[in-house]
């Protein structure tokens, strides 16, 4: 899957906690956290085939409404 988003920390607690966040919004961990070389830990995640995007309203999405529903 292409799609994937990481944590950056200062420690390895906090990058295990970041991780946890994004395991508690239904991703997976595809990589635990790790010692970079410039003393940062990272840790990547990816969405569960199961996960779906939050719908966003930025109103494009809008359609006109069918004469059904002006008459519901």
């Amino acid at each position: 899957m292409a799609i994937r988003v990481g944590v950056q920390a200062d420690s390895q607690d906090e990058c295990a906690e970041g991780l946890a966040l994004l395991v508690d919004a239904g991703f997976v961990p595809v990589m635990l956290p790790k010692l970079l070389t410039d003393n940062r830990w990272m840790a990547r995640a990816v969405p569960a085939r199961t996960t779906k995007a939050p719908a966003v309203d930025d109103g494009r999405s809008k359609r006109p409404a069918s004469s059904e529903e002006k008459t519901a």
